[in-house]
């Protein structure tokens, strides 16, 4: 971030900063129009299919280098396969099972295993203030989960249940993290992110397209305007239109104060799951909402810039 940085009131920060918060919170019930008598791994090859080709011509706008070395191609087939299969493989599968607003919650605590990877890793130290609110936020998105698994009156029972939906929205977590802390190596800090971005999807699109054929048969192709809607949206609008506006936060303001709008991300996943997905807020679960905002809150401030910088390439997933 400059000296001369703008205000984050000013038009040029607030307003893609709001874009970008309230897109990225409402991908998450998009989502759920896309696995409803629909494959979730088809749907993640139509959503990157799409989003692939416009992600290279927002590389060759923005003049970035598209010719990578072969350590760089290695690290994107790597990035690929944790952050645009992986990731979203399991994120699509987990909201069969539990509220979209609620996986939205558990992401929000990516920093937590993108700072102990980061910290394995690449000797990154984790500073008290962050461990600190990175426990409260867990206690307070705890709370949201066990009432999501007391509300399902089927939670012991495997295929039908909350746990599984848990357990695979961790998964996709850890993915994430994995595909986030790689990129952060020397070879990810020598590629232009958005060109090793376009590569990863290229590399984890062709994953998806194997993966849906072996384990979901030949491609459906649902008639419904409002699935292909959704495609477009999540590919152009939630993925492509969204990223260059991001990173120019970063440059504007810094990526520390830029990760803080996904505090409004999981406000408007929350609210939208209230209105559209019926659920219902108790004493629980708006004292875990507030400690987990507050948790977010703590750790945000407690993190250097640096570990902050580990994220950034996370932002592309929803």
């Amino acid at each position: 971030m400059s000296a001369d940085a703008p205000s984050i009131l000013s038009p040029r920060v607030i307003i893609p900063f709001v874009l970008t918060g309230t897109i990225w919170g409402s991908t998450w019930f998009v989502i759920t129009g896309q696995i409803d008598g629909v494959p979730a791994a088809w749907s993640v090859f139509y959503r990157f299919v799409l989003a692939c080709p416009a992600l290279f011509l927002v590389a060759l706008f923005m003049k970035r280098r598209l010719k990578l070395t072969a350590p760089e191609h290695r690290l994107a087939v790597l990035v690929g396969l944790f952050q645009f299969s992986g990731n979203f493989l399991f994120v699509y599968n987990a909201e069969l099972y539990v509220t979209s607003g609620i996986v939205a919650m558990m992401f929000a605590l990516l920093m937590v295993p993108n700072a102990i990877f980061a910290r394995i890793f690449i000797g990154e130290k984790v500073q008290g203030g962050f461990l600190l609110g990175s426990a409260v936020a867990i206690v307070g998105v705890s709370f949201l989960l066990w009432h999501e698994w007391q509300s399902n009156p089927d939670a012991g029972v495997i295929g039908g249940n909350v746990g599984l939906g848990i357990g695979l929205a961790m998964l996709g977590i850890l993915a994430a993290s994995v595909a986030n802390v790689i990129q952060a190596n020397p070879t990810g800090r020598a590629v232009p992110m958005v060109s090793l971005l376009a590569y990863a999807m290229l590399y984890g699109t062709v994953f998806d397209l194997g993966f849906a054929w072996v384990t979901a048969g030949p491609p459906p192709f649902p008639t419904s305007a409002s699935y292909w809607g959704g495609i477009v949206y999540l590919a152009l609008i939630g993925s492509v239109v969204t990223f260059p506006l991001h990173y120019n936060l970063v440059r504007e303001i810094g990526a520390g104060r830029t990760a803080y709008n996904s505090i409004l991300t999981i406000s408007v996943a929350m609210l939208l799951s209230t209105l559209l997905e019926d659920y219902r807020w108790t004493a629980l679960t708006m004292l875990g909402m507030a400690l987990a905002v507050v948790g977010m809150v703590l750790a945000l401030k407690a993190r250097r810039q640096k570990a902050v910088q580990v994220q950034e390439s996370a932002k592309l997933r929803h």
